[in-house]
């Protein structure tokens, strides 16, 4: 089992990783600055393409891992999804990281964890 990061240093480590790639971050929510959950969404030149949540797979290990609606094009099903989420989390962290090549940002996240 891995330890877990605090949500705060987790959302600070991905904003600088981001920043440093020359892409753009928004705390859009914050959560619990210890223990809270973070949904990413990925956006490419301000267009929604992926959500990643942090979960804990089998073996006790987090892992980032896709999550909500299929397409993101259709605002209203990505904004319910965020808001219900919001309403049955109040610790979870919403962040949107808008960066170049964003399908190979996200493989490198879901492969490592």
């Amino acid at each position: 089992m891995s330890a877990r990061l605090a949500a705060r240093v987790e959302v600070s480590a991905l904003i600088r990783r981001v920043e440093g790639e020359g892409g753009h971050a928004a705390v859009l929510r914050r959560g619990d600055p210890e223990a809270g959950a973070i949904l990413l969404l990925l956006a490419e030149r301000g267009a929604p393409k992926m959500l990643l949540e942090r979960l804990l797979d089998p073996k006790g290990d987090y892992r980032w891992s896709p999550t909500g609606p299929h397409d993101l094009t259709k605002k209203e099903e990505l904004s319910g999804y965020i808001e219900r989420r919001r309403r049955f989390d109040s610790d979870l962290w919403i962040v949107e990281l808008d960066v170049a090549g964003v399908e190979r940002f996200a493989a490198g996240m879901i492969s490592t964890g």
